[in-house]
């Protein structure tokens, strides 16, 4: 029997230890750095380090996908996922040369705060926040949903219950500490979650290939001296696997996801926000490389992870003898002798991530390519990070790093959302747009009130997610890259660029993505056109109210109303049902992961060709572009709140 620690196994003692202790440690920093102006709850005060910022721009990027998820993408994907690799890195690439020192120049707080006044227009504010809440909201239903499911894993709480834990944590030490409180506990955060994805590839790296250093024993011989990669391809093959080594995406497709990605992670609000929180313009270009550096520790590491884990799963388990006394918990696998299944199988197969089906009663587990004698019919890629210690039999106190650190990257990238959302409700919607007198004090209370709404949509969202989870990140990616990349890269380098191109770019761009993935994903239900219709009808609202006054909105307010009732057609099922598209209908065979690049090249090019078909900005505009982008000039951009 295994031994105990204070009446625990030592998995669950050193997984509460972890996380109490690490939530602790974020509660004293939000206490310990808590908000007191408008300045320090939004942008940190200006005054934050850029390797510190480069370490919380690390753990904002980093969400319990990447973490989790992509060395799982990996293991499974081969080839075809260094798109995830290339793309995610090379966004900040993207970021540090083209984007990050001109908006720190500009001095804004956020990203609708930029295309406001850069494009001196409230409706294209208005438009950049409704981008900014639907992809901040998208993302951080996931987070929570990771947050809950480490909990239920590892302590044996329900996943609702993990959720609304996690979401307490984060929501106090965001609406406590703001930007300010949230960067330093994104710094903790990064450590914790850095060291309990390197410790554990560490300990595997030494055990398969006989170095300590991960990004070596990838390309390395295991201690057998036979190349690693070659071996699991060879093995793959044999079982009736793809290669490994060979991509089965097309060129093009590849192309495509690849800068989908780079454009979508430029475009990001809650990663974009992050470069306003430094002293200076060349501070932002130093925070992003430090934040690429930092974000390179993990990337590099994730494909070993994912070799190390393949490469273990079928060596330990195809062709192990199953007991179902191991299985109902009457007898330790240990005891089970030589080609025995092992223990941690049995440990997740009771969470329904991993199943196993005896199909021809031999009581052994084939796992293969072939549906028809696969016998491993359940397998979630997600747990092979948080199963990686319990695979290689590493120590109780690994298993419960590596869960802090999970939860730490759930925790961080949600934090930054919940400050994209407070702030563009609180800033962008309600000081620039509807109660242009609020005071400072008045605008920090709506701020926090607006953080407790976006947790409370979150704990909801987390608790019931989509059923189409894979299709929320090929959202977020694909609206950032089609909507905010072209407004933001236009407006800092072309000084022809207009209110009307921007808004015609975000519009169309948002538009021709949305429904394309929509279309391949999930297709288009009468539920689904319904909430279509409901998503325009609010935004229709905004404008109408935002832009009393200035212009004739009623069109827009009975046009609310008219999709309003379509919503209502939908919810009751009256409008038809549309199916998903198929694999061979993709344009140019360019999946929706990577439709967000095709979206943003047609976005840019409706903003230059409306640009040019209407009236040229004012003066004082294209000035204000030009001495942007010239290192040494001084921008007349007030930093502060209230202009």
């Amino acid at each position: 029997m295994e031994s105990t620690i204070l009446g625990m196994t030592p998995t669950v003692f050193w997984t509460a230890f972890f996380v109490i202790s690490t939530f602790g440690l974020y509660i004293g920093i939000a206490v310990w750095a808590r908000a007191a102006t408008t300045d320090d709850f939004y942008v940190a005060g200006h005054d934050i380090h850029p390797v510190f910022n480069g370490m919380a721009t690390a753990a904002d990027w980093m969400s319990a996908a990447s973490f989790l998820s992509m060395a799982g993408l990996i293991a499974f994907m081969g080839y075809d996922g260094s798109v995830f690799l290339m793309g995610w890195t090379g966004g900040y690439v993207l970021l540090a040369l083209l984007l990050a020192p001109y908006l720190r120049k500009f001095g804004k707080f956020t990203v609708p705060d930029f295309v406001g006044d850069r494009y001196y227009s409230q409706a294209a504010r208005i438009v950049a926040v409704i981008c900014a809440l639907f992809i901040s909201f998208t993302y951080i239903a996931g987070q929570m949903r990771g947050t809950g499911i480490a909990f239920s894993n590892f302590l044996g709480v329900p996943i609702e219950m993990g959720v609304i834990i996690g979401a307490i944590i984060v929501l106090f030490y965001a609406v406590l500490g703001g930007m300010k409180g949230v960067t330093y506990t994104q710094v903790a955060q990064y450590c914790v979650l850095i060291f309990a994805f390197t410790v554990p590839a560490i300990f595997l790296s030494m055990q398969i290939t006989g170095t300590p250093i991960p990004q070596l024993g990838f390309i390395g011989t295991t201690t057998e001296g036979v190349p690693l990669l070659a071996n699991l391809d060879r093995t793959l093959t044999d079982l009736g696997f793809t290669s490994y080594l060979q991509g089965q995406k097309s060129m093009l497709d590849m192309t495509a996801i690849t800068l989908a990605l780079m454009v979508g992670t430029a475009g990001l609000p809650h990663v974009i926000i992050r470069f306003f929180t430094v002293p200076k313009a060349s501070d932002a270009r130093k925070s992003a490389g430090w934040a690429l550096i930092f974000i390179a520790i993990l990337y590099t590491t994730a494909p070993a992870v994912a070799v190390f884990a393949r490469a273990n799963f079928i060596e330990t388990v195809n062709e192990s003898t199953y007991s179902i006394d191991v299985a109902r918990g009457e007898a330790e696998a240990a005891d089970q002798g030589d080609g025995a299944t092992p223990q941690w199988f049995y440990n997740w197969e009771r969470t329904g991530l991993l199943g196993f089906t005896d199909k021809n009663g031999d009581g052994q587990i084939q796992y293969r390519a072939d549906a028809e004698t696969n016998e491993v019919t359940t397998l979630d890629r997600d747990i092979f990070v948080l199963a990686n210690p319990e695979i290689g039999n590493l120590p109780g106190w690994v298993i419960g790093l590596v869960v802090a650190g999970g939860l730490a990257a759930a925790l961080s990238t949600a934090a930054g959302l919940l400050m994209v959302i407070s702030s563009a409700v609180s800033h962008d919607l309600c000081r620039k747009v509807l109660f242009k007198n609020m005071t400072d004090t008045q605008e920090l209370l709506v701020a926090r009130f607006a953080a407790v709404g976006a947790v409370l949509v979150a704990i909801y969202a987390g608790i019931n997610p989509p059923g189409f989870v894979a299709a929320v990140v090929a959202f977020a990616f694909g609206l950032a890259a089609a909507s905010f990349f072209p407004v933001i890269f236009l407006g800092i380098f072309w000084k022809r660029m207009n209110k009307e191109g921007a808004i015609a770019s975000m519009v169309v761009g948002l538009s021709i993505t949305a429904a394309y993935i929509v279309h391949f994903k999930i297709g288009f239900s009468s539920a689904v056109l319904g909430a279509c219709a409901l998503i325009v009808a609010a935004v229709l609202m905004i404008l109408h109210f935002g832009l009393k006054g200035e212009s004739d909105t009623r069109p827009m307010f009975f046009g609310s109303l008219a999709l309003f009732g379509v919503f209502l057609l939908g919810a009751f099922g009256v409008l038809p049902d549309i199916a998903p598209g198929t694999t061979d209908q993709w344009i140019l065979g360019i999946s929706p992961e990577g439709f967000g690049a095709v979206g943003m090249v047609i976005a840019m090019a409706t903003a230059i060709v409306t640009s040019l078909a209407t009236a040229a900005p004012p003066r004082e505009v294209q000035d204000l572009v030009e001495e942007i982008r010239i290192p040494s000039a001084k921008a007349h951009v007030s930093h502060g709140p209230a202009e």
